[in-house]
């Protein structure tokens, strides 16, 4: 609606008028600070006792009755405006109402008129008690919604189908609800006298009591009450649904509850005493009454009061009652049953209409409860995958019991008997059920026993020990009789009966959802289960092709996996096992456990190697799922008809009459216009507007145009664009567009996507109204002058705008000239502009640098807009879907000649017609969550935004300080657009609507909470929902009609949905989203971003489009439409709890899913999108998928997903969402698990006589006591050649998708290219940080990263900071396994392991090869130089960035803080992280790295075990990796001690010198270095020197040291303080005066088991940092590495980089002294370590020395 208030105050609908009644509409309350708003409702009447508080904002000269100062009183008479008929309060001032909706308009039949719809609106809100604007804002909503249906079809139809979609229709949420929940029952038996009770009776038996009350009876009285319904009540219940959603805030997200809150409601208003009241009610009653008691137990929740602020409760999600448990309360009877008063009484067993009065009085606190645990544990991997695990280990079991029989045959046999070999395999079908029985156990922990669900979990507990039984029970029998002499066919038979058993019951239980056995939750017929099917399993059905097609796809793909297997893993596998399965190793002993150990050490293996296999075992399926997927979807691709290869010409000479054909609506035409006429206009529109946005030149434009040629008789003709008509092959592009440009693109894009099929579009007076939805929080508006041509700092060594000009040269170029047209003009104009006849070239330099010449606002304005709209910027949003704006105008003109023609020349009127046509069809919302606190800059930015485009509207929160102090703030919704009035006093705008919430809108992460706040202010049918970082183009804006036919509900019958026959028509599962593709504007800007865009491209596209098909796609947030009427009645567009719903927009996706709503994906749209570009911020981004992967690994949607799910769709939803990140944890795994089994099969290479064999693979003879090992390096080189290929698998779809999209020449170049800049050592390291964040998110929970900020890409990042971002994640890791690799290279060299080699490394090295300029040599020793600061800083005084605060911030994840509120300043370093469960940091933090450490001594033992040269028993092999391993730890002990007591006493003294603790500090972590280096050096004594060895046995000392520092941090340290006061005390001595309070005594305890932990994590971070360091040196030292590394890394050529940095001659002096000083000190530390190593090495011989006590360690 256009300018709300208005300017003359005798047409101002708010003022009232001097002949009516009383005021016809309070204003909008404006209250003053001081205005009493703390008693509510107390005088409501009296008004007069108000008027000292309000001061009178509207005495204007007409206003005469008092109640008018008074804005929440008002007259009850409704007809008070009747006096001025035609001026509705809601229309435009002075316009009639009936032009503001035309669709519903009194010459349309209409079943009631506008102003009869306002008196119901009018009497609901008086009758309970709703806010003024709230039903302003629905009474508008309504209305939209009448005329964007109505426009379509009859008003009558318009209403009916309204009244079904919201409350009666066959897919309508309330009647699935109502029925759901029993209500019928309830509404049936609530005549007589006792309803709660009875009611209660007729469920449990499920009986047909009191005349036969049978599901389809229900539904068909419903039918007839909903059919006989008259259109007034039909009208009134919609309104009075909308009314009470619109105040509902955050009880917005629980849709059931909203559902309950309406029936009663609506029982209420039925009921005489309803009718018979006289007196309003109080304004704002409903929302103090039942909204803000659900809205106050929802906060408290989450958040308790300290100080006055709110503060996140420490509470993981299984403790919180979330919107999810809320809702589901309302699902079932025995829920609404709970619902008590405060006197105890049930609210069930009041009558229906008293219930509704009874709201205020309900005690929520007493009735809600979890109805689902969101524990964290890897436990719901096994509970809602399954079937993922029955399918893989099981057929693993089957497939390697058959291969291995030298397992399980007798000691004295070759082969097991065949009875044996049965039952053995057999056992696969005992192993599937124990795996549903920890299954079914864990089940039980997530699911409340008392609930009426948990039922079936005990039956099918008992029913699977039966199975587990007859599975497992045979093979003990067989056991005992097998080796009996007088044999009988009896274990035979049985046998072979228990195999057929395993495998029926592994078929079973890997094809049936768990849901679905002994008990069936999904299409059981009992009443129990109805909720459970209504609102989590009401799975749309497919298509018969697009199912067939599903299965099809994974036949195919088990089918490959499981014959590819067989032959490539474990039928190989067989030999190695034959070998090893029963090698006992002679000849070695032990001190302590004698050869119980190290005999075995050769099975120890085949153990490892059978983990390893199973692990490629699961790697295979994934492997095979992208092969199918990519071909499939390629094949749907071309059966579409997209692909590079239809020719050229095709797409581009056929483009005009596919423009006329598919995007005009001409059927309604009559033809007196020529297509070519029409066409030319559309054409020409595109063009344009390319060249405004500078992507042409005005040469290229002329090519493109259709011009207006005087033809041979005389007659003007159109002359088509020789850009369709010559087509001469490739050569002609570069004449049209700058090639390779944006322009080519989108025009390609826009032609190839014409050639598939898209639905008819409507005519725009008839299409449906649909609203544009961006939440923003704090992204970047518009850029200011200053961001453009700054530096942000010394390490970016770029502005802004030379980065945009360097990527989008032409344009720039474009833009110059067209800035040049404009001054010369400007400077005619003004007659200063002197015309000499040559320009002088260097006038124009400040054109081609910054685009401005004179710094006037305008011309910089330019500048900024040119920049913000090449950056990620919300203006760059706003402009883009702005052209949905001048595409429906352009399309109305177009197909509506005869309009252009009334007009006649009085173009001002067309534009005026034009407008109202695209205002009513298309609005735009932008919902700025903080408006309201912006800065100076932002609200210009904002202010800028409202003039350039009036229409846009802005949706905030606007806070009031509460009346009485200390209470909470009062937040109002409030909207905005660029017609509201300016507020002279304030210089705000006033809005339009402003309504009140219930408290703070935001609980959850922002995001949703945002979305939902802005959702009553949406407009239409269809909502859009758009990040602020898109962009869109007028091109596909045409499509806006194609893409809305999506729905399905252009052509609605014109049967009514209630008749008889007539719902038979409207029984498809209606559309709820519709997704499109992105474009990822960031390609192309060196590799990372092109990874970043690929990865986008195949699965966003490429996937996408395979899964929508077979029913498999989930929202994902892309420019997605969705059907707002489906998902507002279902809970919202995103779900917001907070933490859980982290990825909120793939939650509405299941939402949607699983209550029914198809999902569709259309290939011939696409949005613009960014993406971030710096390595940090592409990892940022990825660890908060990895993260909000594991959230919704907990959540119930996977849960109800994975045990309902037919197995097709359940595999197609498992691998196209977990399972690709589950994928990822398995490819980490297996370099693990390979590291191992190298290091134990290279332990037995380095200590066995390996038999020589001939080429037959005969052993030769004469080898007395030598191991047939050969088969065992056969099975290593295969391995690693399934690991290799499980990584280039990954290569495959971008490759593929490259290749049906642009053809091969460019897919192959930008594949090289990838690999030219090691896109492959990316992907390795994001694959860690992708596992690495699924599995801490599963164990400790919270999305904590450091944050990188988001420069841009050319932006240097310190060594120190990326050191401390990656190396928890993935350098220890990566750390670790070199040194498993280095043992494995020196024990058994094969050249397969330089793969490993190069993986490995990746690990360690990515962050550093991916940060632009690392190897600039200046740059890498300053690098040097603030790492080491960085490690010794924060000890004196507080640092933010520093080595210790690193160290605290990556313990707190265990120990937690302390809860105390104490203001410091450095409490700011830490963020809120709830403290790990005990259970999850004992299995996590102490058995897993105790069984590491165990995994590792063994084979260390085995290497001791035999004697050496001389033929003498080594000294156990325990003490010395005890000593050594606790050696260091005793000694940092023993120096912390000391230096403790030192500073004790020497502190306090040394008062004033303040670098005293850093030189403390200093001097223990010198001591602690010097310690490690010792013992390692001792330690390789002890050795002999013999390398191989002395890696292996520090790999054991590491693993022992890593164990028992994770134990001491997790058994002995308390909570962590907020500051770091602590640290410096230690160091200082001085303990008083730091705020500790009591534990000034015990902290220092606690600070000194810290400090040991402390010790040894410097010192290996130490030498760590230096190992990375010296593995980057070797490039620095190349002349010219640093242009060819940014050449890598940016893709710009050596001439077109970017410059060096520009030094003063004093900071030149500076650097220079630094460099020269640290390359020093680099050296001389490089050196020293080298030497501790080279140095042995080379004198071992001579380096000996006796000592007793060494013979013995």
């Amino acid at each position: 609606m256009a300018a709300f208030p208005g300017h003359d105050p005798r047409l101002n609908p708010f003022e009232s008028r001097q002949g009516s009644q009383g005021p016809a509409f309070p204003t909008p309350r404006q209250y003053d600070a001081d205005s009493d708003m703390g008693d509510h409702y107390d005088a409501m009447n009296s008004s007069t006792t108000r008027l000292a508080g309000a001061p009178g904002y509207y005495d204007q000269s007409n206003a005469t009755s008092e109640s008018d100062v008074y804005g929440r009183s008002y007259n009850p008479s409704v007809d008070s405006h009747a006096s001025i008929p035609s001026i509705s309060p809601f229309a435009d001032p002075g316009v009639g109402s009936s032009d503001h909706y035309p669709a519903w308009s009194a010459d349309r039949q209409i079943p009631m008129s506008t102003e009869e719809i306002e008196d119901i609106f009018l009497d609901l809100t008086q009758k309970f008690g709703f806010q003024r604007d709230s039903m302003r804002n629905m009474f508008d909503f309504t209305m939209h919604l009448l005329d964007s249906r109505a426009s379509r079809m009859s008003p009558n139809q318009a209403l009916l189908t309204l009244h079904a979609d919201y409350i009666g229709g066959q897919h309508a949420n309330y009647r699935k609800w109502y029925f759901a929940a029993q209500l019928n029952l309830d509404d049936a038996v609530g005549q007589s006298q006792n309803p709660g009770l009875q009611r209660l009776k007729s469920v449990k038996g499920g009986a047909k009591t009191a005349g036969s009350k049978s599901l389809d009876s229900a539904l068909n009285r419903w039918r007839n009450a909903m059919s006989n319904m008259s259109q007034y009540d039909r009208l009134r219940q919609i309104a009075l649904y909308l009314l009470c959603w619109g105040e509902g805030g955050n009880v917005r997200f629980v849709p059931e509850c909203l559902c309950f809150i309406f029936k009663c409601a609506d029982d209420y208003y039925r009921s005489p005493e309803c009718q018979n009241k006289v007196d309003a009610m109080p304004e704002g009653l409903y929302l103090n009454t039942v909204i803000k008691p659900l809205y106050r137990f929802m906060r408290d929740q989450n958040y308790e009061v300290i100080d006055g602020k709110f503060v996140k409760k420490e509470k993981d999600h299984d403790q919180i009652i979330g919107y999810d448990d809320i809702n589901q309360l309302f699902w079932y009877p025995e829920g609404l049953a709970k619902i008590v008063l405060n006197d105890g009484t049930r609210l069930v067993d009041v009558t229906p209409s008293q219930r509704f009065m009874k709201f205020s009085r309900i005690d929520w606190s007493r009735v809600f409860f979890k109805t689902y645990f969101e524990k964290r544990s890897t436990a719901h991997l096994l509970v809602n995958f399954n079937r993922i695990w029955i399918l893989h280990i099981a057929v693993y079991w089957f497939y390697t019991a058959f291969n291995s029989p030298k397992v399980y045959a007798p000691r004295n046999k070759a082969n097991p008997s065949p009875q044996m070999t049965w039952s053995a395999v057999a056992l696969g079908g005992a192993v599937s059920t124990l795996i549903m029985i920890f299954a079914t156990i864990a089940e039980f922990s997530y699911i409340p026993t008392t609930w009426n669900n948990a039922s079936h979990l005990t039956t099918r507990l008992v029913f699977l020990l039966v199975i587990l039984a007859l599975t497992a029970g045979p093979t003990f029998y067989i056991a005992m009789v097998d080796d009996r002499p007088a044999q009988t066919q009896i274990p035979l038979i049985i046998g072979i009966v228990q195999f057929f058993i395993s495998v029926v019951a592994t078929i079973a239980f890997g094809l049936i959802p768990s849901g679905r056995m002994f008990g069936d939750r999904v299409a059981g017929k009992s009443r129990k289960y109805m909720a459970s099917q209504t609102f989590t399993a009401s799975y749309p059905a497919l298509a018969r092709s697009a199912r067939s097609a599903s299965i099809t796809l994974w036949l195919l793909i088990f089918g490959c996996k499981f014959v590819e297997s067989y032959f490539f893993l474990t039928s190989s596998f067989s030999s190695p096992i034959a070998v090893m399965a029963r090698t006992k190793v002679q000849g070695c002993n032990d001190k302590f456990f004698g050869s119980a150990l190290c005999s075995n050490q050769v099975p120890f293996t085949l153990a490892v190697m059978y983990v390893m296999d199973l692990i490629l075992f699961f790697l295979d399926t994934y492997l095979w799922y992208i092969i199918w997927i990519v071909v499939f979807s390629i094949g749907r691709s071309f059966s579409l008809g997209l692909s590079i290869w239809t020719p050229w010409k095709d797409i581009y000479t056929r483009l005009p009459k596919r423009i006329y054909a598919k995007l005009l609506a001409t059927a309604e035409m009559e033809i007196k216009y020529k297509p070519k006429v029409l066409v030319s206009q559309i054409w020409n529109a595109v063009i344009i507007s390319m060249y405004r946005e500078h992507l042409l030149s005005i040469d290229h434009v002329q090519r493109l145009l259709y011009h207006q040629v005087d033809g041979a008789d005389g007659r003007r003709t159109l002359r088509a664009p020789p850009f369709f008509t010559n087509q001469d092959g490739a050569g002609f592009k570069g004449n049209f567009f700058p090639a390779g440009g944006e322009a080519e693109r989108r025009i390609s894009f826009f032609a190839s996507s014409l050639t598939t099929a898209l639905p008819e579009p409507l005519p725009v007076d008839a299409m449906p109204t649909f609203t544009v939805l961006v939440p923003h929080y704090s992204e970047k508006i518009l850029l200011s002058l200053r961001e453009i041509i700054r530096e942000e700092d010394q390490n970016t060594r770029v502005t802004l705008l030379e980065y945009l000009k360097q990527l989008h040269p032409v344009e720039w170029d474009n833009f110059v000239k067209d800035t040049k047209i404009l001054a010369e003009e400007a400077e005619t104009a003004d007659g200063t502009g002197t015309q000499s006849e040559k320009t002088d070239k260097t006038a124009d330099l400040p054109f081609y640098c910054i685009g401005f010449k004179n710094s006037s606002p305008e011309y910089t304005l330019r500048t900024r807009i040119w920049a913000s709209l090449r950056a990620q910027t919300l203006y760059r949003t706003v402009s883009g879907m702005m052209n949905y704006s001048k595409a429906i105008k352009l399309l109305y003109r177009v197909e509506n000649p005869d309009i252009v023609h009334n007009f006649g020349g009085n173009t001002e009127r067309l534009e005026r017609e034009l407008e109202r046509m695209a205002r009513r069809k298309f609005k735009f919302t932008i919902s700025m969550q903080r408006f309201s606190k912006f800065n100076k800059e932002e609200q210009e930015n904002a202010e800028f935004l409202l003039r350039a485009y009036p229409d846009l509207q802005i949706a905030y929160l606007d806070e009031e300080p509460s009346a009485n102090k200390g209470g909470d703030p009062i937040l109002y919704s409030a909207l905005i657009d660029g017609h509201s009035e300016i507020d002279e006093k304030s210089g705000k705008r006033k809005p339009k609507f402003r309504v009140e919430l219930p408290g703070n809108p935001i609980l959850g992460d922002g995001k949703s909470d945002n979305q939902n706040h802005a959702m009553i202010f949406y407009r239409g049918e269809y909502l859009q929902l758009i990040d602020a970082n898109q962009d869109n183009y007028l091109e596909e804006c045409l499509k806006i009609r194609n893409i809305l036919g999506e729905f399905e509900e252009y052509s609605v019958s014109s049967q009514s949905p209630y008749a008889q026959w007539g719902h038979k028509e409207f029984s498809k599962s209606p559309v709820a989203i519709v997704g499109t593709r992105e474009y990822i504007f960031s390609e192309n800007i060196g590799v990372l971003g092109d990874i970043a865009a690929g990865k986008e491209q195949t699965f966003g596209t490429m996937t996408a489009r395979a899964l929508a098909w077979i029913g498999g796609k989930l929202h994902y947030g892309h420019p997605d439409f969705l059907n707002a009427t489906f998902m507002n009645t279902r809970g919202g567009v995103s779900k917001a709890q907070k933490g859980l719903h982290l990825n909120e927009d793939i939650f509405a996706g299941m939402n949607a899913f699983g209550r029914g709503g198809r999902i569709k994906h259309s290939e011939y749209y696409q949005c613009g999108k960014g993406r971030d570009l710096g390595f940090g911020t592409i990892l940022n981004f990825q660890t908060k998928i990895g993260t909000g992967m594991g959230e919704q690994m907990l959540s119930r949607e996977y849960y109800y997903l994975g045990t309902q799910l037919p197995i097709d769709r359940f595999l197609t939803f498992y691998y196209g969402h977990p399972g690709f990140h589950i994928n990822n944890i398995l490819v980490i795994y297996s370099i693990q698990v390979f590291m191992i089994t190298l290091l134990y099969i290279g332990t037995l290479n380095k200590q066995l006589a390996i038999c020589r064999v001939d080429s037959q693979g005969n052993v030769i003879g004469g080898q007395p006591g030598c191991y047939n090992l050969i088969p065992v390096f056969d099975w290593i080189r295969r391995c690693i050649v399934s690991i290799f290929l499980v990584f280039f698998i990954a290569f495959l779809p971008l490759f593929l998708q490259e290749l049906v999209e642009r053809g091969t020449g460019k897919a192959l170049l930008r594949l090289g290219k990838h690999f030219l800049s090691l896109s492959p050592i990316f992907e390795v390291f994001s694959t860690r940080i992708y596992s690495n964040s699924i599995l801490s998110n599963l164990t400790f929970g919270g999305a904590r990263y450091i944050a990188t900020g988001r420069g841009f890409a050319t932006t240097r990042i310190s060594f120190s900071i990326l050191y401390s971002r990656f190396a928890g994640p993935s350098i220890y890791m990566g750390m670790r396994n070199l040194l498993l690799l280095l043992y494995a290279t020196m024990s058994i060299w094969i050249p397969h392991l330089i793969y490993f080699w190069l993986s490995v490394l990746s690990l360690c090295i990515a962050p550093f090869l991916f940060n632009p300029h690392q190897f600039s040599y200046a740059d890498f020793i300053i690098d040097y130089r603030e790492f080491l600061r960085w490690m010794s800083r924060g000890n004196s005084r507080t640092k933010s960035s520093s080595w210790y605060g690193y160290c605290r911030l990556s313990r707190t994840m265990i120990t937690g803080y302390k809860r105390k509120k104490l203001g410091h300043p450095s409490e700011k370093l830490s963020s809120d992280v709830p403290r790990a469960t005990w259970k999850t940091v004992f299995f996590s933090e102490i058995v897993l790295p105790s069984c590491v450490a165990i995994i590792f001594i063994v084979p260390y033992m085995f290497v001791k075990s035999f004697p050496d040269e001389k033929g003498n028993p080594n000294p156990s092999p325990l003490i010395r990796i005890a000593v050594i391993a606790i050696g260091p730890v005793v000694w940092n002990a023993a120096v912390l001690l000391t230096l403790f007591f030192i500073s004790l006493f020497l502190g306090p003294m040394m008062e004033s010198w303040i670098k005293f603790g850093s030189v403390m500090a200093s001097l223990a972590h010198v001591l602690c270095l010097v310690g490690l280096v010792a013992f390692f050096e001792f330690f390789w004594f002890l050795e002999l020197w013999d390398a191989s060895h002395a890696v292996l046995g520090i790999i054991c000392v590491i693993a022992v040291q890593r164990a028992i520092q994770k134990f001491i941090i997790a058994v002995f340290l308390t909570r962590e303080f907020r500051h770091d006061e602590t640290n410096r005390a230690w160091w200082t001595g001085k303990w008083y005066g730091r705020g500790l309070g009591n534990s000034a005594m015990s902290q220092p305890a606690r600070e000194f088991i810290v400090k040991i932990v402390e010790m040894s994590l410097w010192g290996s971070d130490f030498l760590l940092a230096h190992i990375l360091l010296i593995l980057l040196t070797p490039p620095v030292l190349l002349p010219g590495v640093n242009s060819l590394h940014s050449t890598m890394l940016f893709w710009l050529q050596p001439s077109k980089q970017i410059r060096p940095p520009l030094f003063s001659t004093k900071q030149k002096r500076q650097r220079r002294w630094i460099v020269t000083k640290y390359t020093i000190v680099y050296i001389l530390m490089v050196s020293l370590l080298a030497a501790l190593v080279v140095l042995p090495a080379l004198m071992r011989d001579r380096i000996t020395f006796e000592c007793s006590i060494c013979r013995n360690i």
